[in-house]
């Protein structure tokens, strides 16, 4: 093990000689899924979920506010069920592909997305993240600086529009989960396609079954109080994971897996009760080398090799910085902001 890490760490200056059978050694033993732990996570994730939506039940002819600050609970727990939603979807959770399908189905159920056809599109952000040719699929739109420059008038408002923080991070959460979701893309294959008509019609069931119970506008408020909190902390977690100054995009024969999982995916220090709540998500660098590891063994993974830890690493207040960054400047290899421009196009002025 010290003559791996001796070499991952000497050529870790160099993106092109690291050498996947280095990692691929040490994270092949965090890939087995535990039954007994996989167990556990679903009962101290679905049992407290379904708990409070009975505990709702009860408050609603009592305090709306006081259902509003449970369904707000509900929704760190709703966090949980989708990083088991998400490990299902990357075959890791359990060693059947079975019994990974029916789990990953009823978690997309409660978390309104269609398994099959998330599943396809998250895999294709795995394999492509950070490469600039391959942008669209699974990811935030990021514009390069020279893009920007020559795109329309009518396609920097879109952009800005899209990036600006409101809508990003409280009107986007509630739009993708709500509607979004609902339909199907194009280049998918039939099957992922057929996943989202029987994920709606699934969910029409539930919300029908739901509402019988406790009220339509009841389970109204409820599922969309629970949506937006989810969403907004989950759409802000996949934000600040690949969008942060020093993350990597390259193109063509210049882009690299694992530079990419590496130099691209960030290591979210969250306190531990968050990152109890987010699935060990924050070891997202961990996560991008190896999707086989189910999340409960993402942290062990991380501390096994020195070299997994010279990572960018983000904190609760560093990561705000990435608010105010939105385009990738391929000069300087860093994510930047809208002053970048003004600040470039002044200095150009003044040099003429």
């Amino acid at each position: 093990m010290s003559q791996i890490s001796t070499t991952i760490t000497a050529t870790s200056s160099t993106s092109k000689s690291i050498k996947p059978t280095h990692w691929r050694q040490i994270v092949r033993k965090y890939q087995a899924p535990s039954l007994p732990k996989s167990l556990w996570q679903i009962t101290n994730s679905f049992v407290p979920y379904a708990g409070l939506w009975v505990l709702m039940y009860f408050t609603i002819s009592v305090s709306w506010l006081l259902t509003t600050a449970l369904a707000s609970l509900a929704a760190l727990f709703m966090m949980r069920i989708f990083i088991i939603f998400h490990d299902c979807g990357h075959g890791s959770y359990f060693k059947s592909k079975r019994t990974n399908n029916i789990v990953g189905f009823i978690s997309g159920l409660l978390t309104l997305t269609p398994y099959s056809h998330w599943r396809w599109q998250h895999a294709v952000h795995h394999g492509s993240s950070g490469n600039l040719d391959e942008r669209g699929v699974g990811d935030v739109w990021t514009m390069t600086v020279r893009e920007y420059k020559n795109a329309s008038i009518w396609v920097k408002l879109h952009y800005r529009f899209t990036r600006n923080p409101i809508v990003l991070f409280v009107l986007v959460p509630l739009g993708l989960f709500v509607v979004y979701q609902r339909f199907s893309y194009g280049s998918a294959s039939k099957r992922d396609r057929r996943s989202v008509y029987y994920m709606n019609f699934s969910l029409l069931l539930y919300a029908i079954g739901l509402s019988f119970i406790y009220g339509f506008w009841s389970f109204l408020l409820i599922q969309l109080t629970i949506t937006a909190v989810s969403g907004t902390i989950g759409v802000w977690l996949f934000y600040v994971q690949h969008q942060f100054e020093d993350t990597y995009w390259r193109s063509g024969e210049d882009w690299d897996y694992t530079a990419s999982a590496i130099k691209g995916s960030s290591f979210y220090k969250l306190p531990k009760i968050l990152n109890w709540f987010s699935g060990n998500i924050g070891y997202h660098h961990i996560h991008h080398l190896s999707s086989r590891i189910p999340n409960y063994n993402l942290q062990a993974c991380h501390r096994a090799e020195p070299f997994f830890q010279q990572v960018p690493e983000l904190t609760l207040i560093s990561s705000l910085k990435s608010i105010s960054l939105r385009l990738w400047d391929e000069d300087s290899e860093k994510l930047v902001g809208y002053r970048f421009l003004r600040q470039t196009s002044n200095e150009l002025k003044s040099e003429s």
